[in-house]
């Protein structure tokens, strides 16, 4: 079975001052490099990173690793483009994929293991969409049936992957990840992340 990872990282991290949550540092390594890490040890096919703001200062952290950088400059007019741009750039060398995991770069628990059951879970349930339930919603990472990447090549503006999930619930399968709703959008976000590592509480 051969899957295809997108990396969404073409955002401006407005919300950060200005500073590329990208490369925020979550045990050592920037968040950017750690989830690209993350899906190049699952070995299950190529991986693409979509970057757009910032992209001289995050590409340099994805040196020598063998993914696919995509650059898009339409960033600006939201995730659909970034998407778009992955799916494109993944179908076009690759045409022979059973599925596209979609992944971000702010959410720091994803682990090998999770996107491991996320696999195995997309194998047994039988089910065209995989996606993780956190804060009583389904999102992302989330995994997507080739027969899905018409669809996803066809969104418009800030509809991104749970759109997708959304419209076809009956054919998604959910794996529990509580630690999803942990997204660093940010520097509150960022500050409070920090000290739960800690075991501080906030002030």
């Amino acid at each position: 079975m051969k899957i295809g990872t997108i990396i969404l990282a073409a955002g401006a991290s407005t919300r950060m001052g200005g500073e590329p949550k990208q490369l925020l540092t979550y045990k050592g390594q920037s968040l950017i490099r750690r989830i690209t890490d993350t899906a190049l040890a699952l070995q299950t096919g190529p991986v693409i990173v979509v970057l757009g703001a910032n992209r001289e200062r995050i590409a340099p952290e994805l040196a020598s690793l063998p993914i696919t950088l995509v650059d898009n400059e339409a960033w600006q007019t939201g995730m659909a483009s970034s998407l778009k741009m992955g799916l494109a750039a993944l179908y076009i060398t690759n045409k022979d994929i059973d599925a596209v995991l979609i992944l971000l770069t702010d959410q720091p628990l994803v682990s090998v293991g999770l996107l491991q059951f996320m696999l195995e879970t997309y194998v047994s349930e039988n089910k065209g969409i995989v996606a993780c339930r956190y804060d009583d919603q389904l999102g992302v990472p989330a995994l997507f049936d080739r027969k899905y990447i018409e669809q996803m090549l066809q969104l418009e503006g800030d509809k991104g992957a749970k759109w997708v999930i959304i419209k076809h619930r009956q054919d998604c399968a959910e794996v529990p990840f509580e630690a999803g709703a942990i997204d660093l959008d940010s520097k509150r976000d960022v500050e409070l992340f920090a000290l739960a590592q800690t075991g501080a509480t906030p002030s």
